[in-house]
């Protein structure tokens, strides 16, 4: 008698970043990536002068790994580290890219490095939002926001970050004489935020250590101030309290992410449209999305690997 298979392990996923001064970074990527393909770890790795930024996912064996390697490479201990779990692979392949900066702003004057505003714990962050001389700016882009924020949260709208400078610039008056806490997925866009901030004169500034994510992962969620799903850059589209995985899809054709909602607007089509890209797709741009749609279905009928980018 065959003995079955044991159940696969869920996949272990690490988002992870890293401030710090790397002068050789480029001798780094070829190494790196080495290691992770060696071990079956699958994601991005960005690095840059001014350190490493990334997700990544595989066994909890090569993760670990992985963690500690990097821990070792000389300035990089201390990495800002969030786990969680998938029930399957959610990246296609392994990429180790060389950038201008870890998380493009375009402003190349702070050092977050030595300049970052002040870490809150989750458990803290509470307290902090929930006082009224508060502004409470969430600096992640605007199709993130839109299916989940924290309670009272400010949302700059903003298509990339390099627009977040130029919404402090014009919002500059309601930071005066305030407290001002910022929050994004994983810590490190609102490290750089805070550190922009404050080179620009305010010393009041906080954000959240270790982001949503890490939020989402200690706060219960009868305590938390947390209002709907975290979008996170993998084939899971987003996660909720407790980093379970969320209810959001996403749109094949526009890359935004869904509510369950949105799913049911007669301007959704699987693969096609949704509301946030119906209008502005023309009838044979979606006769060309529903056709690799249909080529997609077909794959997973008979049981192969989704197309890249499906």
């Amino acid at each position: 008698m065959t003995t079955p298979p044991a159940p696969s392990q869920p996949v272990r996923v690490a988002a992870l970043y890293r401030f710090a001064r790397l002068d050789a970074f480029e001798a780094l990527r070829a190494p790196l990536a080495a290691f992770c393909c060696g071990r079956g770890i699958k994601g991005t790795l960005l690095l840059a002068h001014e350190g490493i930024n990334g997700t990544v996912a595989g066994s909890g064996e090569a993760i670990a790994a992985l963690i500690d390697h990097i821990e070792a490479i000389d300035g990089l201990s201390g990495l800002e580290v969030k786990y969680s779990d998938a029930a399957a692979m959610p990246f296609h392949r392994m990429k180790v890219r060389l950038k201008r900066e870890i998380v493009t702003m375009g402003v190349e004057t702070i050092d977050p490095a030595t300049s970052a505003g002040t870490y809150v714990e989750p458990g803290d962050w509470n307290a902090l939002i929930s006082q009224p001389d508060t502004l409470v700016i969430d600096t992640r882009n605007a199709y993130e926001v839109s299916i989940g924020t924290f309670k009272g949260a400010v949302d700059p709208a903003t298509a990339s970050f390099r627009e977040f400078p130029a919404w402090v610039e014009a919002h500059r008056a309601e930071f005066e004489g305030r407290k001002v806490a910022m929050f994004c997925t994983g810590g490190i866009r609102c490290e750089k935020a805070t550190a922009y901030v404050k080179s620009l004169g305010f010393e009041d500034v906080f954000h959240l250590k270790g982001g949503i994510l890490k939020y989402l992962e200690q706060v219960p969620a009868e305590q938390s101030l947390w209002q709907g799903e975290c979008f996170v850059f993998d084939e899971r589209v987003s996660v909720s309290h407790g980093l379970a995985e969320g209810e959001a899809e996403l749109c094949r054709a526009c890359r935004h992410p869904l509510t369950q909602s949105e799913l049911t607007s007669p301007n959704y089509a699987a693969g096609v449209s949704c509301p946030h890209c119906f209008d502005a797709r023309s009838d044979e741009d979606r006769k060309r999305y529903a056709e690799r749609q249909r080529q997609v279905e077909l794959a997973r009928a008979r049981g192969r690997r989704p197309h890249i980018g499906s």
